[in-house]
C-alpha cells in the first residue's frame, strides 16, 4: 500500500483516504483550477509560474482558495518533502494541484462544518508517465487533426487552466479512432492550428520557430521556456496563425509539455515530417533544455521505463 500522503483541505491524510464530496462543484460543473508541475532531481520546475497561472484560472472562476499564493507555495513545498522517503532518491515527481468553489450551497445542510473551497496537493512519481512516454522520444508521435474544434476564448479563455475539458477528450476520442498514439491538435475557430490536449504545438522553417499566437491556448510554462531558450540560442520566434498548410510544408515539429518538455513529430495528418527524425533545431533544443533542467530527462525516462513493470506489480521501492 502507498505510503504517500496528500495535503487536502488544511490536513495530511493518506493518499487512499482524500476524497471529494458528490456534491462538490468540480463534479457537478466542472467548476476547478489545476496546475501540474514536475521535479527535476526532485525539485520543482518554475513552480512560481504554475502557481500564478493557478491563481489567475481562480481569479477568473472566482473562487477563493482561503490561501495566498506564498501559503500554497509553502504547503506545496512540505507536500512534496513529505512524500520523497516513499521512494528511490532518483525519482523525480508531478505535482498536482485542484482546487474548487467546494460543495453547491443548495446542498449546505449535508456539510455542518459549513462549505468552504477544496484545495488538494498531490505528489505521484513520475515513473508511470515518463516510464509509459520514454518510447516516444525515439518514434516520435503522429500529429492529425481531430473533427473538435478548440473552444474560443471570447466562451472559455483557454488561458485558464480548468477540468472542463470534455473537448479536449473528444479530440483524444476521434484521433484514437485513427491509429493508436495520435496526438490531436486542435483548430480554433478560424480554422487555425491552436494547441493539443494538455500540450502545445510548435513549427520550424527555414530557420525560424513558429508558433500559434496566444489568444485561443493555454500558455504553457515548457512553451514559454521553449521560447526562452530559443531566443538565448538566438533563434527567430513568431507567434502567428497557422494553418494546415503550414504544418504539411514545416520542416520540423514538435510539441511542448511540462511533464516531458519536448518530442518530436514524424507525421502531420499522415505525411512524414522531414525525414521522420529529430530535425536539427529541435535536437539544439532538447540539449538545452536538458542542461536548463539539470536532468537529462529523456534517459531518465528509458530508466524508469525498464523498472516500471516491477514498480507497477510491487508498489514497493526498489
Amino acid at each position: 500500500m502507498s505510503k504517500r500522503v496528500v495535503y487536502f483541505n488544511g490536513q495530511f491524510v493518506a493518499e487512499s483516504e482524500a476524497r471529494i464530496s458528490i456534491f462538490d462543484s468540480a463534479l457537478m460543473y466542472g467548476d476547478m483550477a489545476f496546475e501540474m508541475t514536475r521535479t527535476y532531481n526532485q525539485r520543482p520546475f518554475r513552480l512560481r509560474e504554475h502557481l500564478d497561472r493557478l491563481y489567475g484560472s481562480l481569479r477568473l472562476l472566482e473562487i477563493d482558495c482561503g490561501l495566498t499564493i506564498d501559503r500554497m507555495e509553502q504547503v506545496t513545498l512540505e507536500t512534496l518533502e513529505r512524500n520523497l522517503a516513499t521512494e528511490p532518491p532518483d525519482m523525480d515527481w508531478q505535482i498536482m494541484h485542484d482546487v474548487s468553489r467546494g460543495p453547491l450551497e443548495v446542498y449546505r445542510t449535508a456539510f455542518r462544518e459549513g462549505i468552504r473551497a477544496t484545495v488538494s496537493i498531490n505528489c505521484w512519481p513520475l515513473i508511470t508517465h515518463m516510464g509509459g512516454f520514454a518510447p516516444n522520444y525515439s518514434s516520435g508521435v503522429h500529429v492529425v487533426i481531430p473533427a473538435q474544434q478548440t473552444l474560443p476564448a471570447h466562451l472559455v479563455d483557454p488561458k485558464a487552466k480548468t477540468r472542463s475539458r470534455l473537448h479536449y477528450q473528444m479530440a483524444n476520442l476521434q484521433a484514437a479512432r485513427l491509429g493508436a498514439g495520435r496526438w490531436p491538435v486542435l483548430l480554433d475557430p478560424d480554422g487555425y492550428l491552436s494547441e493539443g490536449p494538455g500540450w502545445n504545438i510548435f513549427l520550424v522553417k527555414d530557420g525560424e520557430l513558429l508558433t500559434p499566437e496566444p489568444r485561443n491556448i493555454l500558455l504553457g510554462v515548457s512553451r514559454a521556456t521553449t521560447m526562452e531558450l530559443a531566443r538565448d540560442l538566438g533563434i527567430p520566434i513568431r507567434e502567428t496563425n497557422l494553418g494546415r498548410y503550414d504544418a504539411l510544408r514545416a520542416d520540423e515539429i514538435f510539441c511542448t509539455a511540462t511533464t516531458y518538455a519536448m518530442v518530436h513529430a514524424t507525421s502531420f495528418e499522415g505525411q512524414t515530417v522531414g525525414d521522420g527524425s529529430p530535425g536539427p533545431m529541435f535536437k539544439r533544443l532538447i540539449e538545452t533544455w536538458k542542461l536548463f533542467a539539470g536532468v537529462d530527462f529523456v534517459s531518465q525516462a528509458r530508466h524508469y521505463a525498464e523498472r516500471l513493470t516491477l514498480w507497477e506489480r510491487t508498489g514497493t521501492r526498489e
